[in-house]
């Protein structure tokens, strides 16, 4: 029963990685070369560039090792220890990175 859900799988993974490793050579040979006169890349530099941009800006921390929800997770362990003083100007903070509210433009 799991022989044929990992070759699908397998397979899956392997039509995603070969997907997106031609997008990204369609793409960079698309804009690169006439915007900033680099050369063309090959497929295979394409998934080279896809496993650096993963390395740089990814990791390989898989799912449960500090990815995308942590960090949410962090901000709301952190906010339940704030004082009600703290909470405040940590909203009006984000107000403030965040531009005006659609109620303070309006009363213009």
């Amino acid at each position: 029963m799991k022989g044929p859900r990992f070759l699908k799988f397998a397979a899956f993974g392997l039509i995603a990685v070969t997907v997106f490793g031609f997008v990204v050579m369609q793409l960079w040979n698309w804009l690169m070369p006439p915007i900033f006169g680099w050369h063309a890349i090959t497929f295979a530099q394409a998934l080279g560039l896809l496993v650096l941009s993963k390395i740089l800006f990814g990791g390989f921390r898989g799912r449960g090792g500090g990815g995308g929800w942590n960090w949410r997770r962090r901000m709301a362990e952190r906010y339940e220890h704030m004082t009600p003083a703290e909470r405040e100007k940590f909203r009006q903070g984000m107000h403030r990175g965040c531009g005006t509210r659609p109620e303070e433009s309006m009363s213009v």
